[in-house]
C-alpha cells in the first residue's frame, strides 16, 4: 500500500453521525460523502434535516432528540432497515450548555447538558458496538472539545462532559481493541461559525466586556492566532477512517491550532 493510497478511505463505508445535519456534523458528513460513504445522520432540527436532505438526497436523515433513549433506539431501527450494518459511528451531537457560575446553574440545565453531550454518546456506542463487531473497518469517533483537556470557567457542565468523553473513548479503545474496533476522540478548538459566536457573546455578557473584546481574547489563546473550521475537523475524521490510521486508537486528537488555555 502506497502512502498516498493509504490516505484514501475505503468507499462504501456505512457511517452514522449523530447531530449530523449542521455544523461540524454536516461537515463530517460532506467529507464522507465525497469519499463514497453511505450516510445516516440524525438531528433534532427539522430545518437542518431538510437542508441536509437537499444536499445529500441519497443519505438517510432521521429526526431524533438524543437526550431520549427511545428516539436513539428508533435511529438504530431505521438504520437497520436501510443499511443492515455499520462501519463508523461518529458520536457528534452536543450542546453548549449554560454559561454561568456554578452557583447559578439550574439542575435542569446541568442534566440536559449531561444527557445530550455524554449520555447520548454512551447510548449510541452501546447500540453501535454489536453492529461494528461485524465490520472489517470498524471505528467510533467521539467528538469532544479542547474543553476536554482544559478547565473552562463558567462552562462547567460543558467541560465536565467533554472530559468524560475522553475517558469514555480511552476505556472503549481498551475494551474493543481485540474486536479490531478503533476508538478515538477529536477535540475541536475554537471553531468559526454562529455557534462559536453565541458562546463568545454569552461569555462577554458574563464577564461584562464587549463581543469584539472577548473574541480578541479567544484568539489570543491560540498559538496559531486563528480559529479552525468545521472542515478541519472533518478532514481529521476522514483521515482516522483511512488505511493510514489503521493503528491509531485510544487517542484524543486536538484540532485547535494549539489552544493554550480557556
Amino acid at each position: 500500500m502506497g502512502v498516498v493510497q493509504g490516505l484514501i478511505p475505503d468507499s462504501g463505508m456505512r457511517v452514522m453521525i449523530s447531530g449530523g445535519a449542521a455544523g461540524i456534523g454536516a461537515a463530517i458528513a460532506g467529507a464522507f460523502a465525497e469519499a463514497g460513504a453511505e450516510l445516516h445522520v440524525c438531528d433534532v432540527s427539522e430545518d437542518a434535516l431538510s437542508s441536509f436532505r437537499d444536499r445529500f438526497p441519497k443519505a438517510l436523515a432521521t429526526r431524533a432528540d438524543v437526550a431520549d433513549p427511545d428516539q436513539i433506539a428508533a435511529v438504530f431501527d431505521a438504520h437497520a432497515r436501510r443499511f443492515g450494518s455499520l462501519d463508523v459511528l461518529v458520536n457528534n451531537a452536543g450542546i453548549a450548555g449554560p454559561t454561568s457560575g456554578i452557583d447559578a446553574i439550574s439542575d435542569a440545565d446541568w442534566s440536559r447538558t449531561i444527557d445530550i453531550n455524554l449520555n447520548a454518546q454512551y447510548r449510541f456506542a452501546s447500540r453501535a458496538v454489536p453492529l461494528l463487531k461485524q465490520s472489517r473497518r470498524a471505528q467510533i469517533i467521539c467528538i469532544a472539545s479542547v474543553a476536554g483537556r482544559l478547565g473552562y470557567a463558567w462552562r462547567t457542565p460543558y467541560a465536565a462532559t467533554k472530559w468524560a468523553i475522553v475517558g469514555l473513548m480511552k476505556s472503549l479503545a481498551s475494551e474493543l481493541g481485540r474486536d479490531d474496533i478503533r476508538v478515538n476522540a477529536l477535540l475541536p478548538g475554537i471553531v468559526e461559525g454562529p455557534r462559536m459566536d453565541n458562546v463568545i457573546r454569552a461569555r462577554a455578557e458574563q464577564t461584562g466586556v464587549s463581543f469584539e473584546e472577548m473574541r480578541g481574547e479567544y484568539l489570543e489563546k491560540i498559538s496559531l492566532g486563528r480559529m479552525v473550521t468545521a472542515d478541519d475537523v472533518a478532514a481529521m475524521a476522514l483521515f482516522l477512517c483511512s488505511p493510514a490510521a489503521r493503528n491509531v486508537t485510544g487517542q484524543a486528537i486536538s484540532v485547535d491550532g494549539n489552544v493554550e488555555y480557556l
